[in-house]
């Protein structure tokens, strides 16, 4: 596997995406400013829907006893405990699409929570997104702590906050898994 490099010309946003790595530690000494937090949940909600449906609500949570209680009930997400900061995008029933498109809301909140990480990684935090959905032995939980009713699905957990260490964005470019005009 060949190393990545980057161009020093090269585009901001291309560098925010092309550097951005799973952070689990954070800084314990550092919290995130609220206009920091507008702005990646600004980035979230510049995401694409379908039929710009815009299917998306959004828990923000700096209380210290409501992160631990989110890392005790999500098994993958125990680095809320030391996180300054959660946002959990979520799904909004009320505007999901109607029929057998309604499922399209998941492709939507999964570009929500990337933008939220690039957007991270862009304003030099660290950020990872953890599994909520469709697990309903973690949404039950995750409802019950944040008062989500049961119209508005937790869709993931992104913890956030400044990286305690600095992190290697990993190379995975792999020519063999792209194909031209046919398989």
């Amino acid at each position: 596997m060949t190393s990545v490099s980057f161009d020093k010309n090269m585009d901001s946003a291309l560098d925010a995406i092309m550097t951005r790595t799973s952070v689990r530690v954070y800084d314990p000494d550092k919290t995130v400013p609220d206009d920091v937090v507008e702005k990646l949940l600004r980035a979230g909600m510049a995401a694409p829907s379908a039929v710009n449906r815009q299917p998306w609500a959004f828990v923000v949570v700096k209380d210290r006893a409501i992160l631990d209680a989110l890392a005790e009930a999500l098994p993958y997400a125990k680095m809320l405990a030391h996180a300054p900061l959660a946002i959990i995008p979520c799904g909004d029933s009320a505007h999901f699409l109607p029929g057998e498109d309604d499922v399209l809301w998941v492709q939507d909140l999964s570009a929500v929570s990337e933008n939220i990480l690039v957007a991270a990684n862009a304003l030099g935090l660290g950020a990872v997104w953890t599994c909520i959905y469709p697990h309903s032995e973690r949404e039950n939980p995750v409802r019950k702590i944040l008062g989500i009713p049961e119209s508005v699905v937790p869709f993931a957990a992104i913890p956030v906050g400044y990286p305690a260490h600095d992190h290697k964005p990993k190379n995975k470019w792999h020519e063999n898994l792209v194909h031209y005009n046919h398989w």
